[in-house]
């Protein structure tokens, strides 16, 4: 039971993660889409633009690397992880990470 209430306190984070990424990129929330599969939603489509851009604004940094280390599934993780990294350096985003665990 405890692992099933964790699972979904993560699955929340993970959304709320997935729509401030997808609101910085004036996609919407994807309201349309049932709540159990609107964070992967919203990772399929920011991944595209994301690596697109070689450049991202600030606000972007903490948006993508929450969404990173809240993803449930780490097969995925690097969608968020990979863009900061390349935009904002890999020090940046390894001390980021660093600094989630330590929590």
């Amino acid at each position: 039971m405890a692992d099933e209430e964790h699972n979904e306190a993560a699955g929340r984070s993970f959304l709320t993660c997935a729509v401030e990424v997808a609101q910085l990129m004036d996609l919407g929330n994807a309201a349309d889409v049932p709540e159990g599969r609107r964070a992967r939603h919203l990772a399929h489509a920011v991944r595209k633009p994301l690596l697109e851009r070689a450049h991202l604004p600030e606000e972007f940094f903490a948006p993508l690397m929450a969404a990173a280390v809240y993803d449930p599934d780490p097969s995925f993780c690097l969608w968020f992880a990979e863009p900061a990294v390349y935009a904002f350096g890999r020090r940046r985003g390894t001390t980021a990470l660093l600094e989630y665990l330590a929590m």
